[in-house]
């Protein structure tokens, strides 16, 4: 059986990125850096994001949340991941770029994956959890609860907070296991 880093790699590769970037930014794809994808976001970095995705360690089945899914790039990678026994859903703030990640997210082809516009004054989507895996692809200034309490027994959640990502685990008891995974940054989680 394939590892977590092993899994990720196949995802990365069935899923390049240039195919969720805009055009005046498919060029860069292969770069090790953010690029824009405009309204002020970016497109994190392939270390950055195979990093998250093999912390998170989704497996087939899983149910996930990608908060931030921006272009639709992690959200089919995550959709990979899970298969199509899994289920993932991504969210975004901004309309425009729900409608170029939905988009790309269609031209994948995996159903059971999809993107929608986060719900205003809505931290997640309290309301399709619990989730077995919760990533969140931009900054929290402190550990958002409200994501905590989106989780199952079990589930793992992977979050840039105030420059450090954290790897947060809930047990049967509810109670959250925090670690602490190298600096990064991101654009901030808008938690309101």
């Amino acid at each position: 059986m394939m590892d977590a880093a092993g899994r990720v790699a196949e995802a990365m590769a069935a899923w390049p990125r240039q195919r969720f970037l805009p055009l005046r930014e498919r060029r860069h794809a292969g770069r090790d850096g953010p690029l824009p994808i405009g309204h002020g976001q970016t497109n994190s970095q392939p270390r950055t994001v195979a990093a998250m995705l093999e912390l998170l360690d989704v497996h087939p089945g899983d149910r996930v949340l990608d908060v931030g899914a921006g272009s639709g790039w992690t959200t089919a990678l995550l959709a990979h991941l899970a298969g199509p026994t899994g289920s993932v859903l991504g969210l975004e703030r901004l309309p425009e770029l729900v409608t170029f990640g939905a988009a790309n997210l269609h031209r994948a082809g995996m159903p059971w994956a999809r993107l929608l516009l986060a719900t205003p004054g809505a931290l997640g989507s309290p309301g399709d959890g619990p989730f077995d895996r919760v990533l969140v692809s931009a900054e929290a200034s402190t550990l958002p609860r409200t994501l905590v309490d989106q989780l199952a027994p079990g589930g793992v959640m992977v979050i840039p907070v105030t420059g450090w990502m954290h790897r947060v685990e809930l047990d049967a008891a509810g109670e959250a296991r925090v670690e602490f995974h190298g600096a990064y940054r991101f654009v901030p989680l808008i938690e309101d």
